[in-house]
């Protein structure tokens, strides 16, 4: 019981301990996130993104044509909310700071219609999909955004 105690999170009217796997796919699966400068900007985007809206996020890694996120996020969101608030951001700011992006993905958008998202239960299925999280883009390690998330 007091281990689950140090995972629940406050916000000004609530306590929570909610845990998303969300996956998001870049538009045409085009194997986008192979450049560091794409990694290390898409991996402050998020940071920030999560600062901003108070989610956590606890793991962050890519295979470079999809993101794997683990996110904790306060009760105030939706699971579609969050995935729509870090898509939209993202795409918006990754083609701002890297118009060149726009000639691979010529329809203008960063990610694919949709996604997955999952929750995540406490202690072994958390630490289990960190791990599977943390793994993503280890054959290339350039495709690791785990690298960026410190």
């Amino acid at each position: 019981k007091c281990f689950l105690f140090f995972m629940i999170k406050k916000s000004a009217h609530c306590a929570y301990d909610i845990h998303y796997h969300l996956v998001i796919v870049m538009k045409y699966r085009r194997k986008i996130l192979v450049k560091d400068a794409y990694i290390k900007h898409l991996s402050a985007l998020v940071k920030e993104i999560a600062d901003r809206y108070e989610f956590e996020i606890e793991e962050l890694g890519s295979d470079g044509d999809h993101v794997h996120i683990l996110v904790s996020s306060p009760p105030r969101y939706s699971p579609s909310q969050v995935m729509q608030i870090i898509k939209s951001i993202t795409g918006r700011l990754m083609f701002k700071q890297f118009p060149e992006l726009k000639k691979q993905l010529w329809g203008g958008e960063l990610w694919s219609d949709g996604g997955f998202v999952g929750t995540v239960g406490q202690t072994l299925g958390l630490e289990n999909m960190k791990k599977y999280i943390k793994r993503q883009g280890i054959k290339d390690k350039n495709h690791s955004l785990a690298k960026f998330l410190n």
